[in-house]
């Protein structure tokens, strides 16, 4: 999210400036550590107590009240643009030595508890009450040297930069699953969200106005920073989410999932830095965005899952729709920058042994997660370097299951490239 290269390059007085755009990591994924085990293909299971978020139709085959709690940690590895060079050829002085782009990748890792719930089926009804953790992310990146050539000739190098992300979601929700026969039901939830994303891009200036600091190291020296861009994009929203589950044939079930995303407000404000100009104190503000509404992406999911004669064996598929676009599209200064929709991918297998005691089940998955980062499309050869995509992301997951009477506990991992999430889930009957 940014004010504009336009903006910023005035403001800067002329040379050039970007802010970085980060890979934002969304928690779509349905909760719980069986779900994470087969690889997030849960819509048409969804008979435990997290079907209140993955479809509340699926709640309905709760036999008892049951709680439900998960942990949940990521280890995220954010690529971003280090430097190097955008257009031209190299120099060769100091760190302007590489013909294309250095990349770098900033890395983080998050625990937190991730989901709670407590459900009851009553009559021909199911009512659950939730708290998730819809998203929960942080990076921090630094790029240092970027060139390009200039259109009078010669070298130009866009202003050094740091940037901090924080993204956090947390939803609190009611949601109610219907038997309406034999073979369907529908369900139906009201969610409650709070949102808070800060950003802040740091702008700096060489160390020295020399040729040897022209082309050397930044340093960040806190009295060459030239400006600060904050970006806080928070707020409390209500949405919903329906479902319905659908036995269509013997062992087989149809589930479908809509869940709509969150609004909140944007507020952006540019602050001059002790290099900016001699003559404006630092602090001061130089210009501020505000009135703009950014619009998370909703989401739906369609699955078909198979359950085995002795119900040893369920194989579960799922194709999810994310409306990544939604983000670009509800904000009137993002002119450039394209954020394409996704269409998910999900896969799980689970094999239990019926005749062990404890009851033991293993679950294995895969998913395709579609490139779903930031792309610049506009003129400016510095804006489309550190805003490029990316590429899409296959995960893999495994998991395993352990029953002992009204106690479950489940343990689940999903890895990939960019992101590796392991959960810890626990189910009470009563």
């Amino acid at each position: 999210m940014r004010i504009g290269a336009a903006i910023l390059c005035c403001l800067l007085g002329g040379t050039v400036a970007w802010a970085q755009e980060a890979t934002l990591q969304f928690s779509f994924s349905n909760p719980g550590a069986r779900s994470l085990g087969f690889g997030g293909a849960f819509v048409a299971i969804a008979d435990d107590a997290t079907a209140a978020f993955a479809n509340p139709a699926g709640l309905v085959q709760l036999a008892r009240p049951e709680v439900s709690i998960e942990g949940r940690h990521w280890s995220y590895s954010t690529p971003f643009t280090a430097g190097g060079r955008v257009s031209g050829e190299p120099t060769g002085i100091g760190i302007d030595t590489e013909p294309g782009l250095r990349f770098g990748q900033s890395s983080a890792d998050i625990s937190s508890l991730s989901f709670l719930s407590v459900s009851f089926p009553v009559g021909r009804w199911s009512i659950a009450i939730y708290r998730h953790r819809l998203a929960d992310f942080e990076s921090s990146t630094a790029t240092n040297g970027l060139f390009g050539e200039s259109p009078s000739g010669g070298t130009i190098r866009g202003a050094d930069l740091r940037t901090f992300f924080d993204l956090e979601i947390t939803t609190h929700a009611l949601s109610v699953g219907r038997v309406l026969s034999d073979t369907l039901s529908l369900g139906f939830g009201l969610t409650y969200f709070d949102t808070t994303f800060g950003a802040r891009d740091e702008f700096f200036d060489v160390d020295r106005p020399t040729l040897d600091g022209k082309f050397g190291p930044n340093s960040y020296f806190p009295d060459m920073l030239f400006g600060v861009q904050d970006t806080l994009i928070e707020g409390t929203d209500w949405g919903f989410v329906a479902g319905f589950l659908w036995q269509f044939a013997p062992r087989w079930t149809l589930g479908g999932v809509f869940r709509q995303g969150p609004e909140a407000d944007v507020v952006i404000s540019l602050v001059s830095g002790p290099a900016f100009e001699p003559e404006i104190p630092a602090g001061t503000i130089l210009e501020a965005v505000s009135g703009e509404t950014l619009e998370f992406p909703d989401v739906l999911g369609l699955g078909v899952a198979f359950r085995s004669s002795s119900e040893a064996v369920t194989v579960s598929l799922e194709w999810d729709h994310v409306e990544y676009s939604s983000i670009i599209d509800s904000l009137t200064f993002a002119t450039e920058e394209v954020l394409d929709d996704a269409n998910e991918l999900h896969a799980g297998l689970e094999y239990a042994f019926l005749q062990a005691k404890p009851l033991v089940a293993i679950r294995v998955g895969a998913w395709l997660d579609p490139d779903h980062r930031f792309r610049n499309e506009g003129g400016d050869a510095f804006d489309r370097a550190v805003t490029s995509g990316g590429g899409d992301e296959i995960h893999l997951a495994a998991g395993v299951g352990v029953a002992f009477g009204s106690f479950q506990l489940d343990l689940g991992i999903d890895l990939s490239d960019l992101v590796d999430t392991a959960s810890v889930s626990a189910l009470y009957t009563f």
